[in-house]
């Protein structure tokens, strides 16, 4: 079953079916849009405020930087910096010369930031200060030739500038840069660098981002995203959200600018509407309620973690929510007593929706006026098609209700994976994207996932792939055997476990496993559960059955509910 009768029955009848998309990338069209709205706010930044006009000043100087740094078109850059404006200015500057983007998780550990930078052919980047003792010592694997290196303090408003480094000596952050030829200040830069345009010579086809994501082999690969599937996902979002007033609108920039999620709905998609967004660095729940209590946002991408943490809050009758009008989930399931929670404390539309890197990333979503069904992902956003196609063969499509691979096609689907020609052929097939996840789709067209084809665990809207889990703990002179799996976690969804068997005569704890992973892994993916055991269960030709550990912990959770 494809889409049409749902589309036909279901959808918001203010939301065309096919679109008309621009024949420019998005950084022209920032430009274009500077007559419209120069001097509205389209950042702020615990009260900074960049309008428009200023932006658009500091990306033409930022684009100079690196242009006579020599980067040209088709150049790898890499931007590892939580939610900022410097985040914003470096991403568009490097797609206006032609650059492509590597978007790198400030958490991630030197293991991590070696391999995407190495397999990216990553040319330059620009980090913040305090992550510099990680990134330093990788700098000579990499062949990076250059690094930028900024402060939260760069974008803060007076006093807030004046006091932030003495909040981070307190929090023992890094700030000494040893800054030399090739370790640059992008303070230093940005102010003594004229606002120089040059052109932009990008089409829509060719590539804009290399948005790392893991497998089922746990070897993260960069996706392949075009200037026309990061548009194309933009303008099916605004699209979608009909009723939104372009230029006026004021959206939560909670979600990590590193993560596809939120570069398309807190940076591009408000950047494209005019739109201001409140950037947040980071989710301490009491911090976050003060800002929107503060500055009134309108709109609210997150995730389940989020709402679950906002509604539990103590002393949440204290804070104003009233200004959020709808808000937009995903990467997990929303719990639906959090959902009918939070709507009924702000007043506001919760519609859940899905995508995946390779899809920019946004597939499907509930109507904001049309029928919403919570506990679905609903039905494809504009110009996109899906079908559920059999698991044993990915060739039959099956019929509404039937259990299968969840596969679309659309103007947002990837170009491939970078260099990786076989994982491709495997994943995009005549056109469309097979997904890994499983899914059911009822009579209206609406969709289910069911489970995922792939192991992944999503623990509070990030994804973590079991497999690199395994190999660090393999590595561990003590461990003989071990397995992740993601458990039921009532905050994060899921959290991750590890199940291990020592090798004969060592003796181990669960600390020594907790800190051997913390020197190898970003936080979010070091287990917070293990269980030591004799043995594993394991198929006849000796493979570990993570489903049957998993399922275990599934009914364990049931029972002591």
């Amino acid at each position: 079953m494809t889409m049409e009768s749902a589309w036909l029955q279901h959808y918001d009848k203010d939301v065309p079916r096919h679109l008309d998309y621009p024949g420019e990338p998005l950084p022209l069209i920032l430009k274009k849009n500077l007559a419209r709205w120069a001097h509205r706010p389209a950042t702020q930044f615990y009260g900074a405020t960049l309008s428009y006009g200023e932006l658009w000043r500091k990306i033409t100087r930022f684009a100079e930087v690196l242009r006579k740094l020599g980067i040209q078109k088709g150049d790898r850059f890499a931007i590892m910096l939580p939610n900022c404006p410097q985040n914003i200015i470096a991403h568009y500057a490097t797609l206006w010369l032609g650059g492509i983007v590597v978007n790198t998780n400030p958490m991630y550990v030197e293991r991590e930031i070696e391999h995407q930078w190495q397999d990216a052919g990553v040319k330059g980047a620009i980090v913040l200060d305090h992550l510099f003792p990680k990134v330093q010592p990788i700098l000579e694997k990499t062949g990076v030739e250059f690094l930028i290196v900024t402060s939260l303090k760069d974008a803060l408003p007076f006093p807030l500038s004046i006091l932030y480094p003495l909040k981070a000596k307190k929090q023992k952050l890094f700030t000494n840069v040893p800054y030399n030829d090739h370790i640059l200040s992008y303070n230093h830069l940005l102010k003594s660098t004229p606002p120089t345009e040059v052109e932009c010579p990008v089409s829509l086809d060719d590539i804009a981002l290399l948005q790392y994501t893991g497998g089922t082999t746990g070897v993260a690969k960069g996706v392949m995203l075009t200037h026309r599937n990061i548009l194309a996902n933009v303008v099916q979002i605004s699209a979608w959200f009909s009723d939104l007033e372009w230029g006026k609108e004021r959206i939560v920039g909670i979600l990590p600018l590193f993560h596809v999620f939120g570069m398309t709905t807190c940076m591009n998609w408000p950047l494209y509407t005019g739109s201001c967004v409140l950037l947040i660095p980071r989710f301490e729940v009491n911090e976050f309620l003060k800002l929107i209590h503060k500055f009134k946002p309108t709109l609210f991408p997150g995730v389940p973690t989020i709402y679950v943490a906002v509604v539990n809050h103590p002393n949440i009758e204290k804070f104003d929510l009233s200004s959020v009008k709808f808000c937009i989930t995903g990467s997990a399931p929303m719990p639906v007593e959090i959902l009918k929670k939070f709507e009924k404390l702000t007043g506001s539309t919760i519609v859940e929706g899905f995508g995946l890197t390779e899809s920019s990333p946004v597939t499907h979503c509930n109507p904001l006026k049309g029928l919403r069904k919570i506990g679905s992902i609903g039905i494809p956003v504009p110009d996109t098609d899906c079908k559920i196609m059999d698991l044993e063969t990915g060739t039959k499509e099956l019929p509404p209700g039937e259990v299968g691979e969840l596969v679309v096609r659309g103007p947002q689907v990837m170009l491939g994976y970078w260099n990786r020609k076989e994982e491709t052929e495997q994943t995009l097939k005549d056109g469309w994207l097979y997904t890994g996840d499983i899914a059911r789709m009822d009579e209206d067209g609406y969709a289910y996932i069911v489970d995922r084809k792939k192991d992944m665990i999503i623990a509070g809207g990030y994804n973590i792939y079991p497999r690199e889990i395994d190999e660090v703990l393999y590595s561990h002179p003590k461990i003989m055997d071990a397995v992740t799996v993601g458990v039921p976690d009532p905050y994060r969804g899921e959290t991750v476990k590890v199940f291990i068997v020592p090798k004969p005569g060592e003796s181990l704890t669960k600390e020594e496993v907790i800190d051997f992973c913390k020197e190898r892994l970003a936080a979010y993916k070091v287990p917070k559960l293990v269980e030591f055991r004799d043995s594993l269960p394991k198929t006849a030709v000796g493979k570990i059955l993570r489903k049957d550990l998993k399922q275990e912990e599934i009914e364990k959770a049931k029972k002591e509910n």
